[in-house]
């Protein structure tokens, strides 16, 4: 049994910072990326940052220089760091693993249940 738990959300104003953080358990054979998505009211969901095993990140255009994604293989767990936050970045926000879990077959994704982010202006 796999389980992603994400922490961190919630209702913050413009320009303030929360930090995301999604932690995957389970029989883990290998992780090769992790990532946030987020998902607003009436839009579809969009890749906000994600990192492989080799370190090397890759943003959105919208949260370049504001959004740090950050990775502990030991805990098998994922940040985001949210600075400069804008009403626009309202959202549900979902962690991805791709992930080999023992007995299934290699590098599924997997998401986690989301969190809510509200930014007022």
């Amino acid at each position: 049994q796999v389980q992603l738990v994400e922490s961190g959300g919630g209702l913050v104003q413009a320009g303030g910072s929360l930090r995301l953080s999604c932690a995957a358990s389970g029989t883990i054979y290998s992780i090769t990326a992790m990532g946030w998505y987020r998902q607003a009211p009436g839009k579809q969901r969009e890749l906000v940052a994600g990192v492989i095993s080799g370190g090397s990140t890759n943003y959105a255009d919208s949260v370049k220089g504001r959004f740090t994604i950050s990775r502990d293989n030991a805990k098998n767990t994922v940040y985001l760091q949210m600075n400069n936050l804008k009403p626009e970045d309202t959202a549900v926000y979902y962690c991805n693993v791709k992930m080999w879990v023992t007995g299934t077959p290699p590098f599924h994704d997997y998401w986690g249940q989301g969190t809510q982010v509200t930014v007022s202006s």
